[in-house]
């Protein structure tokens, strides 16, 4: 087993207007911020910089200057080549000039731009011509039509729901809290994170997990079987509504197929011994196709559950899992560890 995070760094993280009590409250700020939202994508060279009140403003074709927020400012620079750190030490004029020159290098290069315009007046984003939104609203409504059975957990010890959207990103945990699998004394129900930017600060994807409780602090404790899909803002980005729709329908077709096998297999797991000793386990291991060095840390952490079982072997793979850098080595060991579960069938 492993514990996730990513809820309870969200719930520190974010501020009280970036936080919803439902996913209709969310749906209806993420439709308006689409509403006053529109894009302009025009060549580099019609990107000009130019000071104005004291700061740096974005005039794009002819059309009224822009203030630039916080996050666009710095995807500007990184467009035009040049440290954001650098740029605000100098005076808007001197910055306005060098972002202006630097821009125009590119322009040689025929480089097309994004704009995301906020009420005609904040640029929200800079973003370069690959790049392809996939709107917040989207998602939103993709989750109330296919996720009806999931819901917020229990609000954070600040009140906090689970459910966050700000300009940069959003940000969806839910869970079904009917689905309930009573195993012994522990129990177990699956969940969700959901996630996407329309500016670029991050990709868009899914993470589904079983899970045994959820704390104040919104940390997801115990998880098994996590599997996550991402993908970035590039040309099939739309198939992530189709991605993410297929990850929520097999969590729940699952959770009907299993809700009273996954108790019996997990039940005889906790009482198949996974070999004879220290090992025993590690060359099984072996034999099925681990490598030594995992085969050895997975038997160090079952041990210390006192008992060598199938299913102590699994949560130890797991929790090794979560350690591992690359998203596919994540998923393959995830899924080969779930797969020892059937010597206990």
């Amino acid at each position: 087993m492993t514990n996730l995070t990513q809820a309870s760094r969200e719930l520190f993280s974010r501020p009280a207007d970036e936080r919803f009590e439902s996913l209709a409250d969310l749906a209806r700020h993420c439709q308006d911020l689409r509403d006053r939202s529109r894009r302009l994508k025009e060549p580099s060279s019609l990107f000009c910089p130019e000071s104005g009140n004291d700061r740096i403003n974005l005039r794009i074709n002819g059309h009224a200057p822009c203030e630039l927020n916080a996050w666009s400012f710095g995807q500007l620079c990184t467009i035009a080549g040049v440290a954001k750190e650098t740029v605000n030490r100098l005076k808007p004029t001197t910055a306005a000039q060098v972002l202006k020159e630097t821009l125009q290098q590119r322009a040689d290069n025929d480089l097309d731009l994004q704009a995301l315009l906020y009420d005609d007046q904040i640029i929200r984003a800079v973003n370069g011509e690959h790049y392809r939104r996939l709107w917040n609203i989207e998602l939103v409504q993709m989750l109330q039509e296919f996720a009806v059975d999931f819901s917020p957990p229990q609000k954070g010890f600040n009140g906090a729901t689970g459910l966050y959207a700000g300009q940069q990103d959003m940000f969806c945990f839910l869970i079904d809290p009917n689905g309930w699998t009573e195993i012994g004394q522990e129990a177990f129900a699956p969940g969700f994170f959901v996630w996407n930017s329309e500016v670029g600060r991050r990709t868009v994807g899914i993470s589904t997990f079983w899970f045994q409780a959820v704390c104040a602090n919104h940390i997801v404790w115990d998880a098994v079987e996590v599997l996550e899909v991402t993908r970035k803002h590039t040309r099939r980005v739309r198939d992530t509504l189709s991605d993410i729709r297929t990850a929520i329908e097999q969590l729940m077709a699952k959770r009907d197929e299993r809700k009273d096998h996954f108790a019996k297999v997990v039940a005889q797991a906790m009482e198949t011994s996974y070999g004879l000793d220290r090992e025993g386990a590690q060359l099984q291991l072996q034999t099925a196709r681990f490598s030594r060095p995992l085969a050895q840390r997975a038997t160090e952490i079952a041990t210390q559950s006192g008992r060598l079982t199938v299913w102590s072997m699994v949560n130890a793979l797991t929790q090794l899992a979560r350690e591992t850098q690359f998203a596919g080595n994540r998923i393959e060991l995830d899924q080969r560890a779930s797969a020892l579960l059937d010597l206990a069938v």
